[in-house]
């Protein structure tokens, strides 16, 4: 039986746009399902023409692998109910052909089923001072269904559990 510890995902942004996002996303994807795994996999869609895909690497390749921190409600503007993989540390990786069709860009696996080995990759240290933080007037807010989804996932509990007073 596989287990499942690792997030693969399908995008078409660098390395250095995922690090300066702080995270890989706008993912649909199921948080909880998400939150349980250890790994992060980045694989490139470098046939995707949208402005925002600035990824060079060579197309289905696993380009970055990271150790997952927390999934978090997506920062991007106009992205609602998806999200971002954030991680606490990070490798560059390179290898071919990792990415195997699947229609849906979000994949659950392991390391093992993807041929992947981290014996010998080299981690570094995620700097979060140099993510992106997202702008106040720039968001389009949240309701408070989005917030109480958004809090129940990280922390791990039933959107019930999650009570939200605003005082004005």
């Amino acid at each position: 039986m596989i287990t499942e510890d690792t997030v693969v995902v399908f995008t078409a942004k660098s390395p250095a746009t995922i690090l300066r996002e702080g995270g890989s996303q706008a993912w649909k994807l199921d948080p909880t399902r998400a939150k349980k795994c250890t790994w992060l996999v980045c694989t490139q869609n470098a046939h995707n023409v949208e402005d925002y895909a600035d990824g060079n690497e060579p197309h289905g390749s696993a380009f970055l692998i990271g150790r997952i921190s927390r999934i978090s409600p997506a920062t991007e503007v106009g992205v609602e109910g998806r999200w971002k993989v954030e991680f606490s540390e990070y490798a560059r990786i390179a290898s071919p052909n990792v990415w195997g069709g699947d229609r849906n860009p979000v994949r659950y696996t392991s390391l093992d089923a993807l041929g992947l080995d981290l014996d010998g990759v080299d981690f570094q240290k995620v700097d979060r001072d140099s993510a992106v933080k997202p702008t106040p007037a720039v968001s389009a807010g949240l309701t408070i269904a989005q917030a109480k989804a958004g809090l129940a996932a990280t922390y791990g509990v039933s959107v019930d559990a999650i009570e939200i007073v605003i005082r004005g």
